[in-house]
């Protein structure tokens, strides 16, 4: 199982590659977490990627293609890339890895969901400082509005899900992302499902989009 995930922010690519990392084995691979492991451990990859992020600086691609060849060889029961390709540039240095591997992709699945939908859900989470424990307004409110459940103490929203900077994220995404579907499109390897279901829904969604509704 070989999967690219693209979809913006909120989409739910992470709860799902999680659902099929538990079923299948195949690794969710996302950059974020690669270059925080990187970092944490001290490599030397790792090393290089924070002198451009102290610059303030974006990590250049050739270093995260360099880090993700690093994950896939040990990703033999296949990977889900969640959050990466995000450039057209990306997917095509990507591609070339691949080819090299002789690793052909089985699908690039677009999560598809309105952006109006997408703020609403994003910016209705709040978190308990002290615990981390989060609450979504509409699929999971607290009891008191505010207030949480078990230490009766206030809710904060973190600064990622406010209203604007929502906005923000999807802005970028729809600059920088949204040609890779046109770019994968290209390619007949792209499903498109509709994100905005239940996770269960979803889950059935893409099982049939890739071909696994029969495994078990």
């Amino acid at each position: 199982m070989r999967l690219i995930f693209l979809g913006p922010p909120g989409a739910g690519k992470g709860t799902q590659a999680r659902i099929l990392e538990r079923r299948f084995g195949a690794r969710q691979i996302s950059t974020g977490d690669i270059l925080r492991e990187n970092r944490a451990r001290g490599t030397a990859l790792g090393k290089e990627a924070e002198g451009y992020m102290k610059r303030g600086e974006l990590v250049p691609d050739a270093l995260i293609i360099a880090m993700i060849e690093r994950e896939l060889d040990s990703s033999r029961d296949g990977f889900i890339m969640d959050g990466f390709p995000r450039t057209v540039a990306q997917a095509e240095a990507f591609d070339a890895l691949l080819a090299r591997k002789q690793w052909p992709l089985d699908a690039v699945v677009l999560f598809d969901a309105d952006r109006k939908t997408l703020v609403d859900r994003l910016s209705s989470r709040w978190t308990n400082p002290r615990n981390g424990r989060t609450y979504n307004t509409f699929s999971n409110p607290p009891r008191v509005a505010g207030v949480d459940d078990d230490d009766g103490g206030a809710l904060v929203q973190r600064e990622d899900d406010k209203p604007e900077t929502v906005s923000k994220r999807l802005d970028v995404y729809d600059e920088q992302t949204k040609p890779l579907v046109a770019y994968y499109r290209t390619t007949g390897k792209l499903a498109e499902i509709d994100a905005l279901q239940s996770v269960d829904d979803v889950a059935h969604q893409l099982a049939h989009a890739i071909g696994l509704e029969h495994a078990h």
